[in-house]
């Protein structure tokens, strides 16, 4: 079907599409780890009042790990470098971190 006319039956319908122009999608998991998916299509439908987000693309798991915040954090608070502190930062929280790296 041609996707204009299909378009425009859905807008008939009260369902109104849009394309986002995403690089990544990140969904961050209650365990830590995180759902990425990699150069998605991302469309943001509205319906019936509510929206939701209609994602497809390559999907990638990551574990969890330290945030590039926390990162970050431990590394201006001792100066120490990126892969030092993630590695610390694996086996023990922000503050013992700090702790054990000043």
């Amino acid at each position: 079907m041609n996707p204009k006319k299909m378009q425009a039956m859905m807008k008939q319908l009260g369902v109104e599409q849009q394309e986002l122009d995403a690089e990544r999608v990140v969904v961050e998991l209650r365990d830590g780890g995180k759902l990425v998916v990699e150069e998605p299509s991302v469309a943001k439908v509205a319906m019936g009042g509510a929206e939701s987000l209609q994602v497809s693309g390559r999907f990638v798991e990551e574990s969890g790990g330290a945030s590039e915040e926390d990162v970050k954090m431990v590394m201006e608070k001792t100066g120490k470098g990126e892969e030092e502190v993630r590695k610390v930062l694996e086996n023990m929280d922000l503050a013992e971190a700090i702790v054990e790296l000043s």
